[in-house]
């Protein structure tokens, strides 16, 4: 198996709207990006992964770009940009950005000029039709938006503020390709690219057998052509690393995205957890582990996260936030990075941040939620049964300001923030986790330390067992001599470990355990264990 310095990297992603404001106008920004790099840079990440700072009217938190070449003023400035570039740099970390084109906002000027008139060169930079199929986008009942002046539709995948761009005009094409040089000329690591898996569209958009199964979205033919010319010429031209959001996938299908002979992508997220695991289920999780390493493993890589910006955070989702929150983040953190493929951490889950659940829909900034909401009510059902359905799955649940220490705001702004904080502030705070030794913090910190220091939590082998237990998760990873044996109780009981003898006679040192005493084969709730074999 190839090494690359990639595949060997823990990947620390900055929502930089929530994660410090430095001017008061209640949003985070650069700024407050480059005063905690230090902090990243403790937790031991060496990789910064930035959410979209471009020019933006900021219906969709920045993934709306009606300038993809400056920095949105709620952000800072391109001179706030490439300080923060040159400071990531200086501390020998990398510096990802989104790359957002599968659509642009519909202030952007190439869809004022695609909409002003039939015949404008830019009409073909978008999607337009006569007659409207039966979609559905991410956002909204439609794909479709039907436009007063020309009398003609334009396709959107997501939000009608969030026109798709057509990717079959070669010129399209030309014009990402020229701006992806334009900041990899400036020196950024690579891309984190968003719903990449969408830009190819099926040719003639005939209706869907069932509009509520969106996957018709993606994967269609043509994208693999699209995403080799990319490499082709851009990527390969650059020390890079890109990351594509692919949806709708299977492995066999993200071999194709990533695998090492194939020219596109280095590497992948597939959503088969988050998307379609609305809450813990072991024999699912397992399952989709064991498939993806199987269908991946020794031909591409994968990645391994269960936070984002966009899914409820894992401790409130999948693990417990209350009396556990601490055994569970660190047993969720052991997970994460012990399985095969690439860390990521989300800021504020390396301390144990939780979901919230604000009083009123009000509260709430997320579109999608919104949406969804509207639409929901709009049929005549119960505003507080729909809201109540809606929120496990809130985006803005991973949303909430970064939490700094116990003083107003969380520390995390002098002004009124953008989203209001979570409540749990004063006792779940970073300067609280760096004060206490036993912290979810520090537990990070040696995790991605025991990542540097042993090859075999990169490029070892999985071998799962107990794959029918309903609260164990056990399994070796294995390199050369080296054999580590992972074994987790992912539940609120206690349990006792029924081990092969083979496996329990050669347990070794304890290498990595989130209960100070660990001596026999019984489990606490959310008990996690590494041993050398």
């Amino acid at each position: 198996m190839k090494k690359t310095w990639w595949k060997e990297a823990v990947v620390y992603q900055v929502y930089w709207r929530s994660f410090l404001d430095t001017d008061g106008d209640g949003y985070g920004d650069l700024e407050g990006v480059i005063r905690k790099l230090d902090y990243i840079k403790e937790l031991g990440a060496d990789v910064v992964w930035l959410n979209p700072c471009y020019g933006s009217p900021d219906v969709d938190n920045g993934y709306d770009i009606s300038d993809y070449r400056s920095v949105m003023p709620k952000a800072g400035t391109m001179d706030t940009f490439e300080r923060l570039l040159k400071e990531v740099h200086a501390r020998g970390m990398k510096l990802i950005m989104d790359l957002v084109v599968n659509h642009t906002s519909d202030k952007h000027p190439w869809f004022i000029e695609s909409r002003s008139s039939k015949d404008n060169p830019k009409r073909d930079y978008y999607i337009w039709r006569k007659e409207a199929n039966n979609w559905r986008s991410y956002f909204t009942p439609s794909t479709w938006e039907y436009d007063e002046a020309t009398e003609e539709y334009y396709f959107h995948s997501f939000a009608v503020e969030q026109p798709d761009l057509n990717w079959a005009n070669p010129q399209v094409r030309e014009e990402i390709y020229d701006m992806m040089r334009f900041w990899l000329d400036k020196g950024i690591d690579g891309f984190r690219m968003d719903v990449i898996n969408l830009l190819a569209k099926q040719e003639g958009f005939p209706d869907a057998e069932n509009p509520d199964d969106i996957s018709y979205l993606g994967n269609n033919p043509g994208i693999h052509e699209y995403l080799h010319e990319m490499h082709d010429r851009v990527l390969k031209h650059y020390d890079v690393f890109t990351v594509g959001e692919i949806p709708f996938v299977t492995p066999e299908d993200g071999v194709l995205y990533v695998g090492e002979d194939r020219g596109e992508l280095n590497t992948l997220f597939h959503f088969e957890v988050l998307d379609y695991m609305a809450h813990w289920d072991m024999k699912k999780f397992k399952e989709i582990q064991k498939r993806w390493y199987d269908g991946m493993w020794g031909k591409g890589w994968n990645s391994q996260f269960m936070n984002n910006h966009d899914h409820t955070r894992v401790v409130t989702r999948f693990g417990n936030d209350r009396e556990y929150r601490v055994e569970s983040a660190k047993c969720f953190a052991t997970l994460t990075h012990t399985l095969p493929g690439m860390p990521y951490v989300y800021q504020g889950e390396e301390i144990g941040m939780t979901g919230v659940r604000y009083p009123s829909i009000d509260d709430y900034n997320d579109i999608a939620l919104k949406n969804k909401y509207k639409e929901e009510v709009a049929k005549g059902r119960d505003p507080q049964e729909v809201f109540d359905s809606l929120l496990h799955l809130a985006r803005d649940n991973s949303r909430t300001p970064m939490q700094w220490d116990e003083s107003a705001n969380s520390g995390f702004s002098e002004g009124d923030p953008w989203l209001k904080v979570n409540p749990n502030y004063s006792e779940i705070n970073v300067k609280q986790a760096l004060a206490d030794r036993d912290s979810v913090f520090y537990y990070y910190q040696n995790l991605i330390r025991l990542r540097k220091e042993n090859e075999v939590m990169v490029y070892g082998s999985y071998e799962p067992i107990l794959e029918d237990h309903p609260q164990l998760y056990a399994y070796f990873r294995a390199l050369g001599d080296e054999k580590w044996f992972v074994l987790l109780n992912i539940s609120e009981q206690e349990v006792r470990a029924e081990l092969p003898e083979e496996v329990a006679s050669r347990l070794g040192e304890t290498i990595v355990r989130n209960y100070h005493k660990a001596d026999t084969l019984v489990l606490k709730p959310y008990e996690a264990r590494v041993y050398r074999i």
